[in-house]
């Protein structure tokens, strides 16, 4: 009787997993505003357990995902909302605009594009910026910023010379270095990033991947945290200033994948998806001419063995649970930039909105 029990509950466990396997493909999203602000337009959003952080065109900020009790002794009232830190920071009595952004080790991270470029260092607990880095140049242009530890980060931006700007941290954001020109790949003509939604850079332990755009459009890649760099060449659209790579990801350190194609023609699907299974060495178009045309981010959902994908745009919601070879449009609603909570959870950002999505 007991090898009879132990058989049916080995066979009730088998059914149950094999109906979590065809449950799991994502049919539809919920989108929960958190944030809805006209003023808003947010590329960079990042979060811990008790934030969203995000990077907007005149301030970056935090909204509390808790409501939290508060006591307002002067105007004796109670408080049971979410709160709300805007950082307005000007130069020249202008606001800076921020599309990076990371919170790390209890740090948050933000840093300006356009010139000058400014990267400021905020404690979690703090409401005072402390400027840790300044480049001021005509041609200057931040794009996208990550971390690999607690200790060590990057942040690359359009070049200021004939390479890729990459500016490196070593003590925790402290202090930020400039790498010279003569350890980086030659850019090419009318090769730059675009700023559209912090995730130009993708590290996966000490692998780095950062992808550049425009007339030409390759794969920077560096095994060592940024000490050497080599570039890969891919397949994708490119030879203008809106084409090429806007977004890139990767679920371990050989399979990767990369959207983009040209925001001016924003329906057009012909080699604006491309993928690696080698580390980025060689690419491969998928759903060539086939949807979704342009967007601006593309995510990994975390844990499900790297076949399942989301990407997102002003043109909508995409999924794809075969690596990229086939994709199902999810929803109209515009978003910028995405990041995943957990396999069924991801904040994203736009154009008047920080949301929360559930995905089904």
């Amino acid at each position: 009787m007991r090898n009879l029990v132990f058989y049916i509950l080995l066979l009730s466990l088998s059914a149950c997993k094999d109906d979590y396997k065809r449950s799991a493909d994502v049919s539809t999203v919920f989108i929960e505003p958190i944030v809805k602000d006209s003023l808003l337009s947010v590329r960079a959003i990042d979060y811990d357990k008790e934030y969203i952080y995000y990077g907007s065109s005149d301030h970056f900020g935090k909204r509390g995902l808790n409501k939290q009790f508060k006591i307002n002794i002067t105007e004796l009232e109670l408080d049971n909302s979410k709160a709300h830190y805007k950082n307005v920071l000007t130069y020249n009595d202008k606001p800076l605009h921020f599309r990076a952004i990371k919170a790390i080790n209890g740090n948050l991270f933000a840093i300006s594009i356009a010139n000058p470029t400014r990267l400021y260092k905020l404690h979690l607990k703090s409401n005072k910026p402390k400027l840790v880095y300044e480049e001021i140049n005509e041609k200057a242009f931040y794009d996208s910023i990550d971390f690999w530890n607690d200790k060590e980060g990057i942040a690359i931006g359009d070049p200021t010379d004939d390479c890729i700007s990459i500016i490196i941290t070593r003590d925790g954001g402290e202090s930020w270095t400039k790498l010279l020109c003569k350890d980086l790949p030659k850019a090419k003509e009318g090769e730059a990033a675009f700023a559209a939604s912090d995730t130009n850079i993708c590290i996966v332990g000490d692998h780095t991947w950062v992808a550049t755009g425009g007339k030409t459009s390759r794969v920077l890649y560096s095994p060592d945290k940024g000490n050497t760099w080599e570039v890969y060449s891919t397949p994708i659209i490119q030879g203008k200033e809106t084409t090429g790579m806007y977004s890139i990801d990767f679920y371990d350190e050989d399979n990767g994948f990369a959207i983009g194609g040209d925001y001016t023609k924003s329906n057009d699907t012909l080699a604006n998806k491309i993928r690696t299974k080698d580390g980025g060495k060689t690419w491969e178009i998928v759903a060539n001419g086939k949807g979704p045309g342009y967007r601006s981010c593309v995510q990994y959902i975390p844990n499900r063995g790297g076949e399942e994908l989301v990407a997102i745009g002003f043109k909508g919601i995409d999924y794809s649970n075969d690596s990229g070879n086939s994709w199902k449009h999810l929803s109209d609603e515009g978003f910028y930039t995405i990041r995943f909570l957990n396999d069924s959870i991801a904040y994203a950002a736009g154009r008047g909105q920080i949301s929360k999505l559930i995905f089904r």
